[in-house]
């Protein structure tokens, strides 16, 4: 009699397969909404992206609009707006917007652009002397925002969207112009004919 017991206890502490099954259903159903979870959030940052270059150009258009000049390159932006201004925040007026779209220095219109975008209330910070003032603001993939001429292979102004994955890349080519990263009216930097989706790009979008 006890030896029987013993064998029955034993045998009674184990998973029967239904039990199994039933808690692999249940990883597997954890695992997927985890997946689920991560691409819905890299869609919408890849919506983001696409909002952000159309919002920025906008930006542009409506302070051209307004002023009938281009923001950065805006001879007059010191007397327009309120806020603290120098002479030296002034553009050329030349029609372009000269400087490169990650630069760091105050005096070049590629980050003029964004103070005078400010100053007009187009886009949200500071208008001051502060660097915070000129500073380009941050893609949701934790690159730059800027804005340059003649980048890459293509014309005119382009918004570019610094250090995005190249898998992100890939499908914001995909959606918005011919899968090649040195043609069409996205571009990114070095040429290459694909992208390499371990990489990081500065990705331009054509205004």
């Amino acid at each position: 009699m006890v030896n029987m017991n013993l064998d029955s206890s034993r045998r009674q502490s184990g998973f029967t397969l239904v039990e199994i099954a039933i808690v692999l259903v249940i990883i597997g159903l954890l695992i997927g909404g985890v997946l689920k979870g991560r691409e819905m959030i890299t869609n919408a940052k890849i919506k983001r992206i696409e909002n952000d270059f159309a919002g920025v150009s906008a930006a542009i258009f409506a302070y051209q609009d307004r002023y009938g000049v281009l923001p950065g390159d805006d001879p007059a932006a010191s007397t327009r707006f309120s806020g603290t201004w120098r002479a030296a925040d002034n553009g050329n007026g030349n029609g372009n917007i000269s400087g490169g779209w990650s630069s760091t220095n105050n005096s070049d219109e590629s980050r003029k652009i964004w103070k005078h975008l400010r100053g007009a209330g187009l886009v949200a910070g500071p208008v001051d002397n502060t660097n915070g003032s000129y500073q380009q603001p941050s893609n949701t993939f934790g690159g730059l925002v800027g804005v340059d001429l003649n980048l890459y292979n293509l014309s005119g102004h382009n918004v570019v969207f610094g250090e995005i994955p190249g898998d992100i890349a890939q499908i914001l080519e995909a959606r918005g112009d011919d899968s090649v990263p040195s043609g069409g009216s996205i571009q990114a930097h070095n040429s290459q004919t694909a992208y390499n989706i371990e990489d990081r790009y500065d990705v331009a979008f054509r205004q």
